[in-house]
């Protein structure tokens, strides 16, 4: 903290501009259809609060220059599309700032109305349970570290089990209940040391330097994706700059990296980054018993074949290794708690778009590799637990989208992959805390496996009233019934220009994950797809341009959850979340013999209310969910979801003072979990199971930021503290064999970083 104070007295002291001489910058662009892809020729791109401007060229593509550097938003016009604004853009002396701007054909036209959605464009394909955020937005949210998880983990019907965890419990769903999307190639799990079968991990492997804009769709999501129930995380990456090669050097709160971007010819562009932690110093300099390390590493290449076709080549990397140090009895002790886990992913892809003037087709060929060495020991160091697996995916996928006109579009597609699962599995057998039989398990498996999909989908603009219908078909030939029908069904009414009704009814299903699958092949081969039917309801109004406010309720209906035969109060929708091992009977890994036959119901309302950047240079969010989750498992007792949450509550909001200085805040609430009390003896009650809860958490993190603008690059240093007023995070108690009594688990307090990059 002293190191962190002296920083905050350094900025401060230099508060005065960076130099007489005005630093000015260039914002360069492309407009295009939100629906063909097809570029808006002329459309006039207005800086708002000034005079400086430009209009797009046949291309779709503009340029603004000498722009004084400082924070800006842009007002994009075209004759036949509504006006779109958007905000949050940092014009720097370091390099260009960039924009990919889709706007949509306007349909139905309202008189009399003096408010505009210019600042909220909606989705017309998902008008429900979507939020957009731009890369600034994430950036700057304090606590944040530049995560794309972590920054949709304050939005409405999120749940964060565990401090320091990216698991997404999206409106009482499981972990493993979330789709990633990365420039349309389908990644597996976008977290380094994340969970097999699942969606977490601490911390986020995709640069956010390069993130042009992510879209979070919490339900109601159209037929185009598939295989997952909750929610669908899409990350579109920017293009490398075409002027000359660039780049940035950071130091940031957990890693230091190194980007590059620049032109490939004429008609193409790179952008890479290389990222490596030093946690693993920090851990050692503290006397840790273990120590987690990592690289990752992101790249892309787009390449303009012609005027219709465009290709882009997309790579990322992460290599995750956990060091444990056992020279003494309490460092072998500690270690013997930690379930070990060395990881390396790689997802890569080549994706073909072509238009064809009302539409456009795209294939897409994409390879995904995730390589676990997963270990625990006892404090003997003999082994607990041990997972050696690989996994490869191999897909292709092709879609089309054809508008007929204003009014009407269709869209269909059609992906196959190809599964190859390797897996060399050992569960030495032991007796739960919760009684019951012992269990074990090895396994050495090597399959094929085969998904595919297929789907379609029509929209269609009646008036004020737009529908989407949509049916997916999903084919798995791991499992004894294959084969799952997926209807869904969007309606959106616009009662004004700036009010809105929406509601959304479908099924879902998803396939169980491959390591529940081999790890008691004879019995869990003979599981289902998961299924939930979701219905969804919700109100939108625009109080004035910046300024949205929303309503939704939603009703979640699962069936066929793996449940296990060996454990009657377990059901896998409860596992998948931090970090796991033996404190949990490895339970996410399926070793149990498992059947589809669990139920649940999730169902909940959600407040949220949003200002953007604008002339009135503030912006916040607040967001309000009740949410309540239950399942029932085996024996027909239905029960709270271990990652039910009631209330959980963020308000988040910041200051733009001008050009150098920027402040945020960030507080969260949300009430405590459910957990199974410990006997003194360290045994469990079943019929407890779930029946305790933590106490509620909250926290507040604050982020100072400082911009230095230099002719040709610029410098950036930012202050993130979080828990500022060092409330630790309470999580659920675990019993300690070794003082033979329950512990209350927190994380860390008061924790401050700091981060500095150049950019040039």
């Amino acid at each position: 903290m002293k190191t962190v104070c002296t920083i905050v007295a350094l900025l401060l002291m230099s508060a005065a501009p960076s130099g007489s001489q005005t630093k000015t910058g260039i914002l360069r662009g492309t407009v295009i259809n939100g629906m063909t892809k097809e570029p808006v020729v002329g459309a006039n791109v207005v800086l708002n609060g000034t005079t400086l401007g430009a209009s797009t060229n046949a291309n779709g593509t503009f340029d603004i220059f000498t722009i004084p550097v400082g924070n800006y938003g842009i007002r994009v016009s075209a004759v036949g599309y509504k006006p779109i604004v958007k905000t949050d853009i940092v014009v720097s002396s370091g390099k260009p700032a960039s924009l990919s701007i889709e706007m949509m054909e306007t349909v139905v036209e309202f008189e009399g109305v003096t408010v505009t959605t210019e600042f909220f464009q909606k989705n017309d394909e998902s008008p429900i349970s979507l939020q957009t955020l731009g890369a600034e937005e994430i950036r700057r949210l304090p606590g944040g570290l530049e995560d794309v998880v972590r920054a949709v983990s304050i939005l409405p019907g999120v749940a964060q089990v565990q401090a320091g965890r990216n698991d997404l419990i999206v409106r009482g769903g499981a972990p493993s209940e979330n789709l990633f999307v990365v420039d349309n190639i389908e990644v597996p799990n976008i977290n380094h040391f994340g969970t097999q079968g699942a969606s977490g991990g601490p911390l986020s492997f995709i640069n956010l330097d390069y993130v042009n804009e992510t879209t979070f769709k919490t339900g109601g999501f159209g037929a185009q994706y598939g295989d997952k129930l909750s929610s669908v995380l899409t990350i579109d990456l920017k293009d490398g700059r075409t002027d000359k090669l660039g780049g940035k050097v950071t130091i940031a709160a957990t890693q230091f990296g190194l980007n590059l971007e620049g032109p490939v010819d004429q008609d193409g562009s790179f952008i890479f980054s290389a990222r490596r932690s030093f946690l693993d110093f920090i851990f050692k300099a503290a006397g840790f018993g273990f120590v987690p390390e990592y690289w990752d590493f992101l790249g892309k290449a787009t390449f303009r074949l012609s005027e219709h076709d465009r290709l882009t080549v997309v790579g990322v990397a992460a290599l995750d290794d956990v060091k444990q140090f056992n020279e003494t009895e309490k460092k072998r002790f500690d270690n013997s708690r930690i379930l070990a886990s060395d990881q390396k992913q790689a997802v890569g892809g080549v994706s073909w778009r072509h238009l064809l003037g009302r539409g456009y087709t795209s294939v897409t060929l994409g390879q995904s590799y995730v390589d676990y060495d997963t270990r625990q020991n006892d404090s003997l160091l003999t082994p607990i637990f041990t997972n050696k697996s690989l996994e490869y995916e191999s897909s292709l996928r092709g879609d089309i989208v054809y508008q007929f006109s204003k009014t009407a579009e269709l869209s269909g597609g059609v992906q196959g992959k190809v599964i190859r699962f390797w897996s060399d599995l050992f569960l030495r057998p032991f007796t739960s805390s919760l009684g019951g039989a012992a269990f074990g398990a090895h396994s050495t498996y090597d399959t094929t496996a085969y998904k595919a999909a297929l789907y379609v989908q029509y929209s269609q603009q009646l008036d004020r009233l737009r529908v989407t219908a949509g049916v997916r078909a999903d084919y798995f030939n791991a499992i004894t019934n294959s084969s799952a029908f997926s209807p869904r069904i969007t309606a959106s009414y616009a009662l004004d220009e700036i009010t809105n009704l929406t509601c959304s009814a479908g099924r879902y299903h998803q396939a169980p994950a491959m390591i529940w699958l081999v790890s008691n092949p004879a019995v869990n081969a003979h599981l289902e797809h998961i299924r939930v039917d979701q219905l969804v309801a919700g109100w939108d109004r625009l109080l004035r341009n910046d300024v949205k406010l929303s309503l939704e309720a939603y009703y979640k209906d699962y069936g066929k959850y793996p449940v296990s035969l060996t454990r009657p109060y377990l059901v896998m929708a409860n596992t998948g979340a931090g970090f796991g091992g033996a404190e949990e009977g490895f339970a996410s890994y399926g070793t149990d013999p498992l059947a589809s036959i669990g139920t649940g119901r999730s169902r909940g309302v959600e407040f949220f209310l949003q200002k953007k950047s604008s002339d009135v240079p503030y912006y916040g969010l607040v967001s309000i969910s009740y949410n309540v989750a239950e399942f029932t498992a085996l024996d027909g007792i239905e029960r709270p979801g271990s990652f039910d949450q009631r209330w959980i509550v963020n308000v988040g909001g910041g200051y733009i003072f001008n050009e150098r200085w920027e402040a945020g805040m960030k507080f969260r609430y949300a009430t405590g979990r459910p957990y199974t009390p410990f006997n003194a003896d360290g045994t469990q009650d079943p019929a407890l199971y779930n029946t305790e809860r933590i106490v509620a958490n909250h926290s507040l993190d604050v982020r100072l930021d400082r911009r230095w603008m230099f002719i040709g690059w610029s410098f950036i240093a930012y202050v993130d503290i979080q828990n500022i007023y060092n409330r630790k995070p309470v999580d659920v108690p675990r019993y300690n064999q070794e003082l033979k009594q329950t512990e209350q688990l927190s994380s860390i307090g008061i924790l401050p970083s700091i981060g500095l990059s150049a950019e040039f």
